[in-house]
């Protein structure tokens, strides 16, 4: 490896289940993945069925992209704009995959995480790169995106077991008579708290593999409800005409609610957080280690475009899915929510976005949106503490903060934060009770540092090219295209929410 990248080596003994070993850390020192070694190389798969047995890394992210930003900001601009901005999350979803497999493939030809590539740009630094620095700032500033799902999974079991919290809040009423008047006025609290509780025993005593299986399919039934429930809409009272639809294509921003669709673009599909997170993922999957160590060799660039073009598919069929669901949380904000003038906020968020659900299918579908929403949601609390996790351990071992002389002590560090994110989310919920203002918050965060990463990604590409490997022109130009596109959108919202306002006040 051209660095020694900070990150856990005991995995998991499963090098297909990068999943459970970037979660846990358990496994054998052999097989990790972040060591690159001549006696790990596995020829890369040459058929279309093999090849989708190793997808995992996009899947992965996909379990991670479909959470807040399906359940609220798609859904809350969509019942805020209607069917405006169609084209808009569209773009979001489908641009930024060139990014990720950009990344993708400097992991798997390099050996190195994103932090480790990113720490040799060029420019300031302070232990580490600026870019580092940057990654700090959004992902503490994504944290409140992770204090809104751990509130909205306590709103969800408050709803489906109302019993529950009176008996809760009775009981602390019995032990300090305060705790039981807060409990009852804030009834969702119990709930995010024990979620949070639950998520950090998880993720110390290495559970993900099997709430992995069990959440996965969870994900996909509420991803097929809700496609399911756009498509029968058309029988409803709240039809989709082809009139209205077309307008989601007319390229429009609204007048007011920038703010929004900007922090929407930045967590809808892959967001910067996922971006950086995803060459983790590939390297856990093994196909860095796979490929072997670079060398002149024919043989490692063969087997390294055959091992590239698993980790597109992977991206691609994750796009799949995470748009499908995208798009179909979005198009029922605009047909259902907007209608009755309906816009998911506050303490009351998860009652209003399961009568999405139970408008068109009726009462039944209550009780499933609830295990629906709470499996999309913890899953995606899950994955992104792993993930954050593992990205400051890295962190602090390039800026020289928090070295770790084996990876035993790189374990701990990781282990500690699981324990620290959860808890530091939980008090940010505490505090705001808003779960759509601390998503937009996230949101905002994440557009801003787009720009950043598709740059950095373009400017490593063109440093370190090595022609055996290159990207396809088409692709190299949609690359770029995607990076004038993130950037415009970063640009015009910076001007229209923080230039013009301070230039022009009264406008």
């Amino acid at each position: 490896m051209d660095h020694p990248t900070p990150t856990n080596s005991d995995v998991n003994t499963l090098p297909d289940d990068a999943s459970t070993a970037m979660a846990t850390g358990k496994g054998s020192e052999r097989l990790d993945p972040y060591r690159l070694t001549s006696d790990a190389i596995q020829e890369p798969p040459t058929s279309l069925g093999r090849a989708l047995r190793e997808v995992g890394p996009g899947l992965i992210l996909a379990g991670s992209i479909v959470g807040t930003g399906e359940l609220i900001a798609t859904t809350g601009l969509g019942a805020a704009h209607g069917y405006t901005l169609l084209w808009f999350i569209l773009l979001s979803c489908v641009i930024k995959v060139f990014v990720q497999t950009e990344l993708g493939r400097y992991a798997i030809t390099h050996g190195k995480t994103t932090l480790a590539a990113f720490d040799t740009l060029p420019g300031p630094r302070l232990g580490t790169s600026w870019m580092g620095w940057l990654w700090l700032i959004m992902m503490l500033t994504t944290q409140a995106q992770i204090a809104a799902m751990e509130g909205l999974v306590g709103q969800a079991g408050h709803m489906a077991f109302p019993g529950g919290t009176t008996w809760v809040a009775g009981w602390a009423g019995r032990v300090v008579p305060g705790w039981g008047t807060y409990l009852e006025s804030h009834p969702e609290h119990f709930w995010s708290t024990l979620t949070a509780l639950v998520a950090i025993a998880l993720l110390l005593s290495g559970g993900y593999r099997r709430l992995e299986k069990i959440t996965t399919i969870l994900v996909a039934l509420v991803t097929l409800m809700t496609l399911a429930c756009v498509l029968g809409l058309p029988w409803t009272d709240y039809p989709i005409h082809w009139g209205q639809l077309s307008h989601g294509f007319d390229l429009a921003l609204p007048a007011t609610g920038v703010a929004l669709a900007v922090s929407t673009f930045g967590i809808t599909g892959v967001g910067a957080s996922e971006l950086f997170a995803y060459p983790y993922w590939c390297i856990e999957k093994g196909y860095a280690r796979s490929t072997g160590p670079r060398s002149d060799d024919e043989g490692w660039a063969r087997r390294a475009r055959g091992w590239l073009r698993v980790m597109q598919l992977d991206a691609w069929v994750s796009m799949v899915v995470f748009t499908v669901a995208t798009v179909a949380f979005y198009l029922l904000g605009a047909a259902v929510l907007q209608p009755q003038g309906l816009v998911p906020k506050g303490a009351g968020m998860i009652e209003v976005l399961a009568s999405m659900y139970v408008g068109p299918l009726g009462v039944w579908t209550r009780e499933v949106f609830l295990l629906g929403a709470w499996a999309v949601l913890f899953k995606t609390l899950y994955v992104a503490t792993a993930a954050n996790s593992r990205l400051t351990t890295d962190f602090l071992d390039l800026a020289g903060i928090w070295t770790h002389s084996t990876p035993a002590a790189r374990d701990r560090t990781t282990r500690a934060f699981c324990v620290i994110y959860p808890l530091m989310a939980l008090g940010l919920y505490f505090a705001f009770r808003e779960p759509k203002g601390l998503v937009a918050v996230g949101g905002y965060a994440q557009a801003m540092m787009l720009p950043l990463i598709a740059g950095a990604t373009l400017y490593l590409g063109r440093r370190d090219a090595d022609r055996r490997v290159l990207s396809s022109f088409p692709t190299e130009a949609i690359t770029w295209l995607a990076f004038f596109a993130i950037t415009a959108v970063a640009l015009y919202s910076a001007w229209h929410d923080l230039l013009g306002p301070l230039l022009w006040p009264s406008r």
